[in-house]
This record gives structure tokens, sequence and C-alpha cells, in this order.
């Protein structure tokens, strides 16, 4: 590669890593115009959104200076290894900070799948409770009375049309509605651990390992 184009690409390089870094400070400043750090949601908002973005920043980051080793490769700090070793140092701390508020939302999350454990809990027993019902063979008859007290089955219909009917409503009406039940609740359970392990793997385990990334980075920059 000559010169000229180690010089054009090494400048490429520095200019899509700087704006990669420029789109992370974009979206904290929309943070930063309501800040608000004292109620949970927003320091939770921030530490999700600094950990999803952070890695758009770290190969920024990572592409400056490797545009910079471009331009001098026998060594020497340039004014680009200051600033990437700079920024990385921030990002190393910031991170650092946002393992622990990280963890505390995970404790407030898991409060909140405590609660909705035991709203699952009920709605389980009761979904139970009606399959049950349901299996029972005085079902048969419970759906005939009921439909006889609604008027529903006309005087004079025999008692085997009357079964049909009900046995026919049981399998079309009711017992699709408690499989529709049985999925949502299957959903909901789904969501709850979901929400954990985003919690502890996306959020807490996904900073720490930014903030060694972005200490190792700092190093390389300015040892």
């Amino acid at each position: 590669m000559s010169t000229v184009s180690s010089g054009r690409f090494s400048h490429l390089l520095r200019w899509i890593g700087i704006s990669l870094v420029v789109l992370l400070g974009l979206q904290l400043l929309v943070l930063l115009a309501s800040w608000n750090w004292g109620l949970e949601p927003f320091r939770q908002l921030v530490v999700d959104r600094l950990v999803s973005e952070s890695p758009m920043a770290l190969l920024g980051l990572i592409l400056m200076l490797f545009g910079a080793k471009l331009d001098q490769p026998t060594g020497g700090r340039s004014p680009i290894h200051w600033v990437v070793g700079v920024l990385s140092i921030l990002l190393a701390i910031t991170m650092v900070v946002a393992v622990p508020v990280s963890i505390g939302s995970e404790q407030a999350t898991a409060q909140q799948v405590a609660q909705a454990d035991a709203a699952l809990a009920m709605q389980t027993m009761q979904l139970e409770r009606e399959k049950q019902q349901l299996a029972d063979p005085k079902a048969v008859d419970q759906v005939i009375a009921q439909a006889e007290k609604a008027g529903q089955i006309p005087p004079g219909v025999p008692d085997a049309q009357k079964k049909a009917q009900a046995r026919q409503f049981i399998d079309t009406q009711l017992k699709p509605q408690l499989e529709k039940q049985e999925q949502q609740l299957g959903q909901a359970k789904l969501g709850r651990d979901l929400a954990v392990q985003q919690r502890r793997f996306g959020g807490t385990g996904r900073a720490a390992v930014l903030a060694i990334a972005f200490g190792v980075l700092a190093l390389v920059a300015l040892l």
C-alpha cells in the first residue's frame, strides 16, 4: 500500500471512529436533557442505554487508534492516542459505576418478578381447577343446566341431544379458551424469565466486560 493510500485509509478510519463515538454522545445528550437520577426507572434507562450503545463507541475508539497507528507505524503518541486513552478511561469508569447500578436494578426487577410470580401462581391454580372441572363427567350436566336456565335449549329436547350439544360446546368453546389462557400464561412466564436474565447478563455482565475492554484499550493507547 502506497503512502498516499495509507494516509487516506487512516483518515477514513479515524473519521468513522469519531462518528461512532459522537453517536454515543448524542444518545447520552437525549438523557442529559431530562436528567433525573433519583428515579429508579431513569437509572435503569441510563444503564441500558450505556451498555447497549458503548460497544459502538468501543469499535469507534479502536478504529481511531488503528488509524493513528497507520500514520505513525514507528511508535510515538499522537493527539489521537491521548483522545482514545482519555475517552477509554472515562468510559471504563462509567461502566464500573454502571455495574452496581445494574445490580440494584436487577434486585428491583427481582421484586417485580416475585410479585408477578404470585399472580401467575394464582392464575395457574385457577386454570388447573377449570381444566379439572371440564374433565369431570358432571361438567356436561352443568353445561346443560346452565343452557336450560339461559333458555338456550328449548323444552322437549331429548337427553342424548342435550348431552351431544353440551359436549360440542365444551370441545369448541370452553377447551379452546382454556388452551388460549394456558398459552398466555406460558408467554407471561417466559417474559418474566427473560426479564431477569436480560437484566443479569445483558446489563450487569455486559457492563463488567465493557469496563475491562475499555481499560485494556486505554492501556494500549497510552502505554
